[in-house]
């Protein structure tokens, strides 16, 4: 692949990435503003639905990495993951993400006032879940590029890690331990 093309590779994601954050701050700005107090059993069925959608993705996108790695590059099959490994990232994992942070915050801060030990703990974990998020979304546009170093190994256990940081946050909402 030639600079100019990882350039542009770069450029297209950090674009997609600003417009990401964009809608977040606007979509949370809506809700904070006009949301009225009664929209708060819809608030949280929404986030319910969005947390259960991202860590569908979350869990799946890593397995499709370790079969991935076994296609050869170039081949129908490995075409065929690059496929299913983007749509499920910009179809799913990106908004239910975007969704879970949207309607979150706006719970934390309805519902909680942003108090409570459990609730910072949870908010420090879900930004670790959403930086596992970002490493596969890289990982996702390596393979596409066909520029995957890593082995099926690794990927096996990239996989648990959101299901590790799933179990934190839900101990934490449940218990709210402090």
């Amino acid at each position: 692949m030639t600079d100019m093309s990882n350039e542009n590779s770069t450029g297209q994601a950090m674009k997609r990435m600003v417009i990401g954050i964009v809608v977040l701050i606007v979509l949370t700005a809506l809700l904070f503003f006009v949301a009225p107090a009664s929209f708060y059993p819809w608030a949280k069925a929404i986030h319910v639905i969005a947390v259960i959608s991202w860590m569908a993705g979350m869990l799946y996108l890593p397995r499709l990495f370790v079969y991935h790695v076994d296609a050869e590059k170039g081949s129908v099959q490995s075409e065929t993951f690059k496929v299913m490994e983007r749509r499920l990232l910009r179809g799913i994992i990106n908004p239910a993400m975007i969704l879970t942070w949207v309607f979150g915050l706006w719970l934390a801060w309805k519902v909680f006032g942003f108090q409570g030990g459990w609730l910072h703990a949870k908010i420090f974990v879900v930004l670790l879940l959403s930086g596992v998020h970002g490493y596969l979304a890289g990982a996702v546009r390596k393979f596409a590029e066909d520029r995957n170093e890593r082995p099926a190994r690794h990927w096996r256990i990239v996989n648990e890690i959101p299901t590790l940081l799933m179990i934190v946050i839900v101990v934490l909402v449940i218990v709210k331990p402090f």
